[in-house]
C-alpha cells in the first residue's frame, strides 16, 4: 500500500475533519485521481516524437499512456480531425498516491530556482492544475536519452467542493505552495 495513502488516512482526514468541523467522514475531502498530459503538436510531421512522448509518460507514472487525437481540423496548424496531437495518462489508487509522493518529495526538489506551487491553479470547484517546463526532474528520465525536452499539465482532481478545501488537502498532503 502506498505510503502516502496511510498517511492520508491517519494524519490527514482528521485533520481536515477538525478544521472544517464536518458531521460525517463522508464529506472529507480525498484526492480522486491525477491526470498527466502531455500536448506535442510537433507529433503530427514525426510518428517516433509521440512515442517518445509516450514512453517518457509511461516511465514516470508506471502506467501506459493513451494518445490525444485532435477533435477538430484546424488549417493554420496543418491539423486534421483525428490526428494524434498529445498523450495523457490518468492515476488511480496506490498509483496515484505513489506518484503524488514523488512529485512532492523527489522531482519538485529538482526544480532549478524552485519557490513552491502557485496557488492560482485552483478551478472554483475543488480541482487543482499546474504545468512542469521539462520532464527531466523525474529521475525515471536519462538524460542522455531524451531528443527534447517537453511540459507536461499535471491535474489534481478532488471531492472537495471549495477551493479552500482542496489547497489544505493538497497542502497536508505534501504540496510546496509558494509563500
Amino acid at each position: 500500500m502506498a505510503r502516502l495513502r496511510t498517511y492520508y488516512n491517519n494524519e490527514v482526514a482528521p485533520a481536515l475533519m477538525k478544521k472544517f468541523e464536518y458531521k460525517s467522514v463522508m464529506q472529507i475531502p480525498k484526492l480522486d485521481k491525477v491526470v498527466i498530459n502531455v500536448g506535442c503538436g510537433e507529433a503530427r510531421d514525426n510518428h517516433k516524437m509521440m512515442e517518445a512522448v509516450m514512453g517518457d509518460l509511461a516511465k514516470i507514472t508506471g502506467q501506459k499512456a493513451v494518445p490525444c487525437r485532435a477533435k477538430k481540423s484546424v488549417a493554420n496548424f496543418k491539423l486534421r480531425e483525428g490526428m494524434v496531437i498529445g498523450a495523457k495518462v490518468t492515476l488511480r489508487g496506490d498509483k496515484m498516491y505513489e506518484f503524488v509522493d514523488r512529485l512532492f518529495n523527489v522531482a519538485l526538489p529538482r526544480v532549478r530556482d524552485f519557490r513552491g506551487i502557485s496557488a492560482r491553479g485552483f478551478d472554483g470547484r475543488g480541482n487543482f492544475a499546474f504545468g512542469l517546463k521539462e520532464q527531466l526532474i523525474f529521475p525515471e528520465i536519462d538524460y542522455d536519452k531524451i531528443d527534447k525536452v517537453r511540459g507536461m499539465d499535471i491535474c489534481f482532481v478532488t471531492t472537495a467542493n471549495t477551493d479552500e478545501e482542496a489547497r489544505e488537502l493538497i497542502t497536508l498532503m505534501g504540496a510546496p505552495f509558494e509563500k
